[in-house]
């Protein structure tokens, strides 16, 4: 594991990533401020459906705009994680030729599925957010909560695009899955942090590629 981190840590750093990464993140934020400014109202008006239920007032006064703000935060992770998704193919062949020059590309994923599995994350991240919501206002429990929902988000698509590249044995990456909930969580701590938050999904897909093609 701690190979693992080490060689991701590196490989995040150099400038083919960063450069990557900010052009993910102009599109991106261009993509959520788009969206946002024509959903707004929308979205406000279903999260205060949605905290009308909750005998908290300072949390149905001040918990709307809180939770829309954090509902378009989402909304941008998950752009960055579909364009992510459909760009990154070239830019990881390059990481793992760079750090594994025997491996062999074995295939390519699909953007359809790539975006659909992402979507789907999606949908399964914002229906236990709004479940456990209350919960996450325990300290440290709230955390550890929130962490996990994150990783909800890089798990299942990240292995199918990391594992379409260089898998083509099932068995293989079935047993490859092991430890990928532990590796979506590390790499979701990215998320807590502005700005640092836009190199997540690369994050994760550079940790799976070396956890796959790795000798641990």
């Amino acid at each position: 594991m701690n190979t693992i981190i080490s060689k991701s840590l590196k490989d995040i750093l150099s400038l083919d990533v960063i450069i990557f990464v900010i052009q993910i993140a102009i599109a991106s934020i261009a993509i959520t401020l788009f969206l946002a400014f024509n959903i707004w109202h929308t979205l406000v008006s279903i999260v205060s459906s949605y905290l009308s239920w909750i005998p908290w007032n300072w949390l149905q006064t001040t918990g709307v705009t809180v939770i829309t703000i954090f509902v378009a935060y989402v909304l941008f992770t998950i752009i960055i994680a579909i364009l992510t998704a459909i760009y990154s193919e070239k830019l990881l062949i390059k990481i793992a030729k760079k750090n594994y020059p025997t491996v062999q590309v074995v295939g390519t994923p699909s953007i359809t599925m790539s975006i659909l599995l992402t979507i789907k994350a999606s949908f399964i991240f914002l229906g236990l957010f709004m479940l456990t919501f209350v919960l996450l206002f325990i300290p440290i429990i709230g955390q550890i909560i929130m962490l996990y929902l994150w990783s909800i988000l890089l798990k299942e698509p990240t292995i199918y695009d990391v594992g379409a590249l260089f898998i083509d044995d099932k068995n293989i990456l079935k047993s490859k899955r092991k430890k990928t909930r532990l590796l979506a969580m590390i790499a979701s701590l990215f998320n807590y942090i502005p700005i640092v938050n836009i190199f997540a999904p690369l994050f994760a897909q550079i940790m799976f590629l070396h956890h796959i093609l790795g000798e641990d």
